[in-house]
Parts: C-alpha cells; structure tokens; sequence
C-alpha cells in the first residue's frame, strides 16, 4: 500500500449536511468510523470513492469535520477528509451505495436501528465486525438489501481524535452473507484492491468467521483475565499455552457441527506458530478494557457457548473463560449511568483492533 494523495480537494464539504448535489463516484456511509471505520474508509477514499463518516463522539466529529484523518502507516502515511461528516446516521442526506458498519458486535447496540435512516432501496450493508451471530438481524430487518459480512485482519489503533496508527496487517476477507456469490461483494473487493488493501471474497464467509475465533476465543478472554497479560506473556508461560491449545480445540469442534470443518490440528499450530514469531502486544478486548470501553463478551464468547449446548458438546474451558469473562466486564457496567442508544454507540465504536492472526488467502 502506498501513499496516496489527499482527496480533501474533491471532497470539501466538511460540516453536516453537505451540500444538495450528491457525488458522483461510489457512495459510502461508514458507520462507526474510529479505528477500523476511519482506517478502510480511508482506503475507500482512495480509490475514489466518496466516503462520508458518522461520529457520536463530539470530540471525534469536530476533529475530522475541521481536520479530517490523518492515518499513520506501515505502508505510508496518508490524510483524508470524508465528503461530509455527520453526528447522526440520519443526517445524512444522500442515497448510499454502501454502508460499513464498524461498530463493535455488542448486544445492547441494535445495528438494524442504528443505520435504518439511510438504509435506502439498492443499499449494500456491510459489516466488519468480531464473533458470531451478527449478521441474523441485520438480514432479517433489511431481507430485500444486499448484507455481506466481513472480517479485519489488522493491528490499528486510534491514538487521539482524527488521528489514527496502523501497525500491521491489514487484509479483508468479506463474503455474502450467510454464503454463496453475487456482483456486490466483487465490486466492493475491487474498491479496496485498488487501494492497496487485500481483499479475499468468500463464498463460506461463516466458515471465516470460525476460523478467526480460533484465535480470538482464546487470546482475548485470557489478556484480560490473565492480569492483563500481552501476548508474550500469554505465549512464554506453558500452562496458558496448554489452556490456549485446549480453547481452539473446543471451538475447532464446535465448527465441525455447526457445518464448517475445520483442521483441527492445522489451525492451531499455524495459529500458535504465527502469534510466536510476533512482536509482544496487547489484543483488543484488553485494550478495551483498560480504556473502560464496553467489551464483545457475547460475540466472542456467549454465541459459541450456547452452541455447545445445542450440540451437547462439552466445552469447559470456553464456558469457564465466559463465566469469568462476564464476571470481570461487569463492574464496569455497574458504575455506567443509564445510557441512551446514541450514548452507547459512542462506547461501541470499534476504536482499537488488534488481531495477528493472517492465514494465507
């Protein structure tokens, strides 16, 4: 990926609404638009779509609505700014030809609701977001709309308002949900090829979905319960490997009856190989955590465990990093005030993730 030059001069509309004269290149809302949202829709930006943003931080919106973004990166830095930033999904005034949802996979958010006003006709949804049993209401409240799932192999984090850092990685796997082909997610796997993002389309994108909580049903739970352990931490003491090891067993498992095998074997040691020769760092559910930020508990781990119970496979150990998991989140909860739905997205954006594990496409 290199730098690419600002498409500020294209897009000068930096206040809400925008002007009445919608653009012409491909329309893109992102909803969610902190470390994952600004960062792809950076990359859609660069390959000349027009991007416009939603932020329920105020602190967020003036930042990119004055400044707009400016994305530090392993393959090199790079400044946008969306053509047109918004405080509310319904500001927006266009008719999108794509919605990224990068908001976090949190039960008490309702995505369905969030970005209803610009749902329109022929609007292709698409979220980017952790776990399992994200998709179902979504396709359920908009059966008529094209829905494509997707996935975020990358390390980027959003370091202050407006500014955001890319580590590594940084490779999309997106397919129709919940499987098979169709024109809207090759369109939309050519606009951030173009800008140098790695795009794989899955005919399986469930199967996908299993295969990155391989990794994340173990590492997340345990960086938090562990004492906030790194990685490292994590990989250098031989009773957590043996615990890691244990955890992608049991989801391995659970994915063979859900209708998605996996190698078992395969997929930990690559699993285990990969995260070995990687620099030490923090996952994203600790991240989370220490910034105070709400926590995908149900995504990551409460959807798995009640499919072990449908399948009556026993899983001890991921229904005991779950119990210990909801146990950990909960004072966190308890010192929050009653919140109001636009509170709570604010508190659901997906600001930091940190995710190694980058098989082969």
């Amino acid at each position: 990926m290199n730098d690419h030059p600002s498409p500020s001069e294209e897009a000068p509309n930096k206040a809400t609404p925008p002007h009445h004269h919608g653009p012409s290149k491909p329309k893109i809302l992102v909803v969610g638009a902190g470390a994952i949202g600004g960062y792809y829709g950076g990359k859609l930006a660069q390959s000349g779509a027009a991007v416009s943003t939603v932020h329920h931080s105020q602190a967020d919106y003036e930042a990119v609505r004055q400044n707009g973004y400016h994305v530090e990166s392993i393959h090199g830095n790079f400044h946008y700014h969306p053509f047109s930033v918004h405080r509310e999904v319904s500001e927006y005034t266009f008719s999108a030809d794509t919605i990224l949802v990068a908001v976090k996979a949190l039960p008490e958010l309702d995505v369905a609701e969030l970005i209803r006003p610009a749902v329109k006709e022929k609007t292709v949804i698409l979220l980017v977001q952790n776990g399992l049993g994200i998709e179902a209401k979504v396709a359920q409240a908009f059966p008529n709309n094209p829905l494509i799932s997707g996935l975020a192999f990358i390390c980027v984090s959003r370091t202050r308002p407006g500014v955001i850092r890319h580590l590594c990685y940084g490779r999309l796997s997106i397919g129709p949900y919940p499987r098979g082909e169709e024109t809207h997610t090759q369109t939309l796997a050519t606009l951030f090829e173009a800008s140098g993002v790695p795009c794989a389309v899955c005919e399986d994108i469930i199967g996908e979905r299993w295969k990155k909580l391989v990794w994340n049903a173990a590492f997340n739970p345990i960086s938090v319960l562990g004492h906030r352990a790194t990685t490292r931490d994590m990989m250098d003491a031989p009773d957590i490997r043996t615990l890691i090891e244990h955890v992608m067993r049991e989801v391995c498992r659970l994915a063979n009856a859900e209708g998605h095998p996996l190698d078992e074997e395969a997929i930990i040691a690559k699993n285990m190989a990969e995260t070995d020769r990687m620099e030490s760092y923090k996952t994203s559910m600790l991240l989370d955590f220490e910034a105070g930020r709400s926590l995908e508990v149900e995504a990551i781990l409460g959807t798995v465990t009640r499919l072990s119970h449908k399948h009556r496979i026993p899983t001890p150990h991921l229904e005991t990093l779950y119990a210990l998991l909801k146990l950990a989140a909960r004072p966190q909860e308890r010192t929050d005030h009653p919140r109001s739905q636009e509170t709570r997205i604010a508190a659901c954006t997906n600001e930091t993730k940190t995710n190694p594990y980058a098989p082969p496409t």
